[in-house]
């Protein structure tokens, strides 16, 4: 039956956003699962390979899945991607394969004298990294 097809309802880039939206139709009684997880758990970098974490359904469940996300919202406006200015390839949390990942110095205070830290950073350039802040795990990493 075309109705127990199951189809890539949606593919997200963040596997914990994915697996946030999952709950949400679950709750709802739309059985359903993430595909391609592992995958990029094994290694971050092939999530834009594979094209990101997809999240199955039943064909027959489209629209009511539609409904629920437009009624909840599917949070993909928070599926996002950093790209690291030295490497040229998106940045992925080594913890959790998040992409939802930004510099530490945003919303971050640099400390009491962010002018000193601009001119010792322009003085020794090796010094100053590019740090990364996961806001999903909370955890930080270069």
């Amino acid at each position: 039956m075309a109705e127990d097809n199951i189809i890539t309802f949606r593919s997200y880039y963040d596997p914990m956003l994915a697996h946030i939206v999952r709950t949400r139709l679950e709750a709802n009684g739309i059985p359903c699962f993430i595909a391609d997880e592992n995958a990029i758990g094994a290694n971050p970098l092939y999530n834009q390979a594979v094209g990101g974490v997809k999240l199955k359904i039943f064909e027959r469940d489209v629209a009511r899945c539609q409904e629920i996300l437009d009624t909840e919202g599917d949070l993909h406006e928070q599926d996002h991607i950093e790209i690291d200015n030295e490497t040229n390839t998106y940045v992925v949390c080594p913890y959790c394969s998040s992409t939802n990942v930004g510099h530490i110095a945003e919303g971050k205070d640099k400390g009491e004298w962010p002018i000193l830290d601009s001119i010792m950073n322009l003085a020794n350039p090796f010094q100053a990294q590019m740090n990364w802040r996961c806001n999903n795990c909370q955890r930080e990493f270069e």
